[in-house]
């Protein structure tokens, strides 16, 4: 292993000084993982982790998991490991945290450095494997080392107290992103969750009503106490209306009342016809007394 805080005169860094304290160096590599380490420095120290996480890493490999890419952007700032497709940020490693950082002379792929945590005030060492970039990596950071402590001695130490503002303002941020993210992706189920009891539960009340059945004739059937209804048809069409029943006096063909031989007047027949007629009255009349 190889600390790289070297501040000689003579370095020469491979970044301009803009490129880190304006903006960042981005680096892809494979994130073996981190663990807890008890010093925040030392070389057997970071030889205890590598071998501990590469050993977990064989494992995770046997069970078919691949060793996840991460995108590292390394400024006078700190050292940000994010997610290479969505840039989300896994991890923010503030550079007055970083104790330590060096690459395996042993395994040139391999680079590490130990940070401490904000929260919980551990040291972690954190495990990377990048084919051709780890001894560069390394001293791309520390070149942001011996930036920052130049920018500290230019400011006399405020400017490190502002940077612990802003570091500590964005994760705030971060926080309050995620947060709103999973109140986002909680809104939403509620509302799937509305949309299918919607869906699933009718509306009470609401029966059909059935049309009256009709005869092979598409005639509605007769009922005595029914009313007549202007129920249209299978074919769309009202039935004829129900004739009404007239007083009037009906006629034959021929425009003459119906004959009746007992409405007649008495002057209208013989005389010995007249008397056939009223004794068959009288008769008519007893009879219908005596029933």
């Amino acid at each position: 292993m190889n600390r790289a805080f070297s501040r000689k005169k003579d370095k020469t860094w491979m970044h301009t000084p803009e490129a880190l304290s304006k903006h960042y160096i981005p680096y892809n590599a494979k994130f073996l993982g981190s663990t807890e380490v008890e010093q925040p420095k030392g070389t057997e120290v970071v030889r205890d982790a590598v071998r501990k996480l590469k050993f977990a890493r064989h494992i995770k490999k046997s069970e078919g998991q691949k060793i996840p890419k991460v995108e590292l952007q390394i400024s006078i700032y700190g050292v940000k490991i994010l997610e290479p497709k969505t840039k989300e940020v896994q991890h923010n490693c503030q550079l007055h945290r970083i104790s330590f950082c060096a690459d395996d002379k042993t395994d040139k792929r391999v680079f590490t450095f130990i940070c401490k945590d904000s929260e919980s005030n551990k040291h972690l060492c954190y495990v990377f494997d990048s084919e051709k970039c780890a001894e560069e990596i390394t001293l791309t950071i520390g070149q942001a080392f011996d930036l920052a402590y130049r920018k500290f001695l230019e400011s006399g130490g405020k400017d490190v107290e502002t940077r612990k503002q802003i570091a500590g303002l964005q994760k705030r941020i971060q926080d309050l992103e995620t947060e709103n993210m999973e109140l986002k992706n909680r809104v939403q189920d509620l509302e799937s969750q509305l949309r299918i009891t919607q869906v699933s539960t009718s509306p009470a009340g609401s029966v059909t009503p059935k049309s009256p059945s009709t005869d092979i004739f598409d005639m509605i059937p007769f009922s005595p106490i029914s009313h007549p209804s202007s129920t249209p048809t299978r074919n769309g069409t009202q039935p004829p209306p129900i004739p009404s029943r007239s007083t009037e006096i009906k006629r034959d063909l021929f425009g003459a009342e119906p004959f009746d031989p007992f409405n007649c007047g008495a002057g209208d027949f013989p005389p010995d016809i007249q008397s056939k007629l009223d004794e068959m009255q009288r008769q008519r009349w007893r009879g219908s007394k005596w029933d």
